[in-house]
């Protein structure tokens, strides 16, 4: 049987997600964040190195990173679901936005994770205005620019069909939830009806209501 290594409040819930729109069995195997620094406890560096979730673990197989592990899945487990024929346009649009999510789209939001965790962190009095002030000029310069031209474009991509390939929902739609979800959290931003529609769509699935029964804990639903 298939075993998810799941951290709460991370991208491993796209992956129970995907197993629950495929229908598989699986097992889940809970972890929990430092409640101080939010990283993954040191257990799940017995099933790999890198001691991050999601990973997969099949038979004698694991298989970490979400993209590669939504890719692993379709491909063993899928026959053809929730994803376009291979030989069609929205077959490139669904690989473009696989890997947009975390090549794109993920990096100004984990910069706006560590400014904002920087403003606040204890530090000595003396050098808190100064780490302040970089945390502000960072976000006010460089991220915030950033997330606003990747939610415009987006926002704009998911007026075509409201699905990112296609005018059906696949597992790019998936991939795609994690960053959109902690974009609202993180940097919510006005007027983006389509990103909101969106969220409010796939929230309403069964399937995504079943993976958070599974899951347990995720602030971004």
């Amino acid at each position: 049987m298939l075993t998810v290594h799941h951290l709460n409040n991370s991208r491993s819930q796209r992956v129970l997600w995907l197993l629950e729109e495929l229908e598989l069995d699986y097992a889940v195997r809970r972890y929990e964040r430092d409640a101080r620094t939010l990283r993954a406890p040191p257990e799940l560096r017995a099933v790999h190195p890198l001691g991050k979730s999601p990973v997969v673990v099949d038979g004698e197989r694991v298989v970490a990173e979400t993209g590669a592990i939504v890719e692993y899945l379709l491909q063993r487990y899928g026959n053809g679901r929730l994803q376009p024929a291979a030989d069609s346009d929205d077959a490139l649009r669904f690989r473009y936005w696989m890997h947009y999510a975390e090549g794109s789209a993920m990096p100004p939001l984990v910069l706006k994770l560590i400014s904002q965790r920087i403003a606040g962190a204890p530090m000595p009095f003396f050098a808190r205005p100064i780490a302040r002030r970089i945390a502000r000029t960072l976000q006010a310069e460089v991220v915030d620019p950033q997330l606003a031209l990747h939610l415009g474009y987006i926002d704009s991509e998911l007026r075509r069909t409201g699905w990112f390939a296609g005018d059906a929902f696949s597992a790019a739609d998936i991939q795609m939830s994690f960053p959109l979800e902690a974009a609202a959290s993180r940097a919510p931003q006005p007027g983006l009806a389509a990103i909101a529609d969106f969220l409010q769509r796939i929230h309403a699935r069964p399937a995504y209501r079943r993976a958070l029964e599974r899951g347990g804990e995720y602030a971004y639903a």
